[in-house]
C-alpha cells in the first residue's frame, strides 16, 4: 500500500480539483487553466521551500526511472516495502533519515512566482538537473500525448486536443510543446546553473550507460551515499523489464499518478515505454529526421553539450 500524504495535502488537492472542475467550470477555459496552474504553482513553491533537494527535469526525461532507483535504495536501507516510491516527504515521515525530495518539471511554479526568465526560486536549493537529448524527449512526449495524457492535462499545458491528427514531425516543431519549448526550458536552466549554489547535472544517456556509477554519484550529492549492495539491488529492481512488469500489475505506488498502462497490450501506453537513447531518428524516418536535423542546425548549438551525431553521447 502507498503511504498517503498528510491530510492537509489530500484536502488541498481535493479542493483544487473541486474548484477547477466544479464551480469554476462555468468560467472560460483559459481562465480555469490559469487558476489551476497558479494553484499548482503555489503548492510546488511551498514544497520547494521545505525540500532537502529538488530533482528537476523536463517531462519524459527519465524521472520515473530515477525515482524508482532512489526509492529502492531508501526502502532497502530502512526496511520499508519495496513498492513505496518517493513522493516528497512520504518516506521521510516513515524515517527522518530519508531526505525530502521534490520531483518537479519546474513548470507550474513560474505561474505562481511570475519568474519566467530566471530560475531564481532554485538558487538556494540543492538541485539535481536530469537532462536528456531534446529529440528523444520530444518523441517520448508525442507518445505520452497520444497514448496516456488525460484531456485536462492537454489544456493545462497547451498540448493539441486529444485525438487531433498531429503527426510526429509536426508535433516536434510545435512551439508550445515540441522542440522549441524543450530547448527553451533546457537553455534557461543551462544559463542559470552558475547561480544555483549546489547543483548536479545528470544526463539520461550517462545514467543508461553507467547506472550504478551515476546513481552512486547522485546519492553522494544528496548526502546519503550508498553501499555497493544497495546500488546493485536498486539497479536490478529498476530494470526496464521489471518496471514494465510492476507497472502492468499496478505495483508501483505513486500517489496521484496513474501507475497502470492505459492498454496493457499496447507498449506505447506504458509510462515506462522504451528507455532508448538516440531512437528519435528511427521513429521519424530518414526524410523527416533530416528535416528536423536541418532545423536544429540552423537554430544553433544544442544545450548541455548534446549533438546531432547518430552515436549516443559518451560519458
Amino acid at each position: 500500500m502507498p503511504t498517503l500524504p498528510p491530510l492537509r495535502e489530500v484536502w488541498r488537492d481535493a479542493l483544487r480539483e473541486a474548484l477547477v472542475h466544479g464551480p469554476l467550470r462555468l468560467l472560460p477555459r483559459e481562465r480555469r487553466r490559469a487558476i489551476d496552474r497558479r494553484l499548482r504553482g503555489r503548492e510546488e513553491a511551498r514544497k520547494l521551500a521545505l525540500a532537502d533537494a529538488a530533482i528537476v527535469s523536463y517531462g519524459k526525461s527519465g524521472r520515473t526511472w530515477l525515482r524508482v532507483l532512489l526509492s529502492r535504495v531508501y526502502t532497502l536501507r530502512h526496511g520499508l516495502p519495496s513498492n513505496l516510491m518517493l513522493e516528497f516527504d512520504n518516506l521521510h515521515r516513515l524515517d527522518p533519515a530519508i531526505p525530502k525530495l521534490l520531483f518537479t518539471h519546474a513548470n507550474y511554479i513560474r505561474d505562481w512566482t511570475g519568474e519566467w526568465h530566471s530560475r531564481r526560486h532554485f538558487h538556494g536549493v540543492r538541485t539535481v538537473l536530469l537532462v536528456r537529448h531534446p529529440c528523444d524527449v520530444a518523441v517520448s512526449q508525442w507518445h505520452q500525448w497520444r497514448h496516456r495524457m488525460r484531456p485536462w492535462k492537454t489544456v493545462l499545458n497547451r498540448y493539441p486536443p486529444p485525438g487531433a491528427a498531429v503527426e510526429l514531425e509536426a508535433f516536434l516543431l510545435d512551439p508550445a510543446v515540441g522542440l522549441p519549448a524543450i530547448l527553451a526550458w533546457l537553455e534557461l536552466f543551462e544559463r542559470e546553473l552558475p547561480a544555483i549554489r549546489e547543483h548536479l547535472v545528470i544526463r539520461y544517456e550517462d545514467l543508461r550507460r553507467d547506472t550504478a556509477g551515476e546513481l552512486a554519484r547522485l546519492l553522494t550529492f544528496l548526502g546519503t551515499p550508498a553501499s555497493a549492495r544497495e546500488i546493485g539491488e536498486a539497479v536490478a529492481f529498476a530494470r526496464l523489464d521489471n518496471m514494465r512488469r510492476l507497472e502492468a500489475e499496478g505495483a508501483l505506488a505513486f500517489y496521484g499518478i496513474r501507475a497502470r498502462p492505459r492498454d496493457p497490450t499496447d507498449p506505447r501506453s506504458f509510462k515506462t515505454r522504451k528507455g532508448s537513447v538516440g531512437g528519435w531518428r528511427t521513429e521519424l524516418g530518414p526524410e523527416a529526421a533530416a528535416r528536423i536535423e536541418a532545423w536544429l542546425r540552423a537554430r544553433g548549438p544544442l544545450p548541455f553539450g548534446y549533438t546531432l551525431e547518430p552515436a549516443p553521447l559518451a560519458g
